[in-house]
């Protein structure tokens, strides 16, 4: 009965219910924007201009080998391909020149490693935005493959109404293993967040496998000066930095999706999580507090459950409270799932709800206490 809970069975409870009113809050008000959000049929064909798609490789020659053709034969009328051989000592450098016998639009521009001047992606992705001819830059990566040759048209056709970014989506391709189905879920909340954010005029990061942003923007804001020194950051940073409630534009048709390879070993993903982790901790204040307080809900719920279940809490209650919150969740996340094409992941959000709280918390505390390894 409820008058013989005991004070820390109330507790529990009232820290239950207030874990839930905020997931809720960010469920219906923050994520429901994404949601119920219309993805445009058609892109907007009266405005192709010429664009440059950039990508650093460095020894990608199996991805190069498997993906860039995808890249090059666009159905789009003026582009060009820059590709930025970033000191690759395999047959990269081979391949792009037969590529380049047979692709007039396709352009390398070739960097030697120097010991006394080490470079990093931005350095390679800065030459390559130099060595640009048009004005509107479609980033990704070699490792990765657009889901059609209406990818370009589709990013592209984003870039107006004085657009200046155009945050893509680039999901993980799905194969066996439980591995690879963590790394598909913690993608699509990713995305999740970002578009949602995006869609609420607070952009604070996209991804470098699928985005778009201007050659002056770039110049603009001194491209990665802020954040040279830092290894990553080259898309989710820059976007930090330079996105304003106004300029940032998404394209969530499935036809503009760029599918890239999932980490195989757990050994491999660890090491890039905590990299790409790491650099939460320079994104603006107000970025950190909008993720913060969602993760933070995370614990305080399932804490407040695992005490609720201790002290004896009526089950009735706590079933109320769990099952609103899991009908709120399944609802938002069927909605964007099926936007992701990831409709799949629905079956496991239970356990994959809990070992995403354990992930976002470890990766989080030691992106935090890591030293981004710097290049000078």
């Amino acid at each position: 009965m409820l008058e013989e809970l005991s004070i820390w069975a109330w507790v529990s409870i009232g820290f239950l219910a207030l874990a839930a009113l905020v997931q809720l809050y960010y469920y219906w008000f923050v994520f429901g924007k994404l949601a119920f959000y219309k993805v445009p049929i058609v892109s907007n064909d009266s405005n192709l201009t010429p664009v440059s798609i950039i990508i650093s490789a460095r020894n990608e020659y199996r991805n190069l080998e498997k993906n860039l053709a995808s890249i090059l034969t666009q159905d789009y009328p003026k582009f060009e391909v820059i590709v930025v051989n970033d000191c690759s000592w395999d047959d990269s450098q081979k391949l792009l020149e037969y590529y380049q016998e047979n692709y007039e639009h396709l352009k390398v521009c070739k960097l030697i490693e120097q010991e006394k001047y080490p470079t990093g992606k931005k350095f390679a992705l800065t030459i390559g935005i130099k060595a640009a001819q048009y004005e509107q830059l479609i980033f990704t990566d070699a490792d990765c493959k657009p889901a059609s040759n209406q990818w370009l048209r589709l990013m592209q056709g984003k870039l107006a109404n004085n657009k200046e970014i155009v945050l893509g989506f680039s999901p993980f391709k799905k194969t066996s293993g439980f591995l690879n189905l963590f790394i598909r879920y913690e993608g699509a909340l990713t995305a999740m967040a970002y578009f949602s954010a995006a869609l609420r005029h607070h952009a604070f990061m996209g991804v470098g496998r699928n985005l778009a942003y201007s050659r002056d923007l770039f110049f603009k804001h001194k491209g990665f000066a802020s954040h040279q020194h830092i290894l990553s950051g080259d898309d989710d940073l820059f976007v930090n930095q330079v996105a304003t409630a106004s300029n940032v534009a998404i394209q969530l048709h499935p036809d503009s999706f760029v599918y890239t390879d999932a980490k195989k070993t757990f050994g491999d993903w660890a090491r890039q999580k905590t990299r790409h982790v790491s650099t939460g901790k320079y994104y603006k204040t107000k970025d950190k507090v909008f993720l913060g307080v969602y993760y933070a809900s995370m614990l305080l719920f399932y804490l407040s459950l695992g005490f609720a279940i201790f002290f004896r809490v009526e089950p009735i209650l706590i079933l109320g409270i769990y099952g609103i919150r899991l009908l709120s969740q399944l609802i938002i996340y069927y909605l964007i799932l099926k936007k992701f094409k990831s409709i799949g992941l629905m079956w496991f959000i239970p356990l994959l709800d809990f070992i995403y709280l354990l992930y976002s918390w470890l990766f989080g505390i030691k992106g935090l206490v890591t030293k981004q390894r710097k290049l000078w």
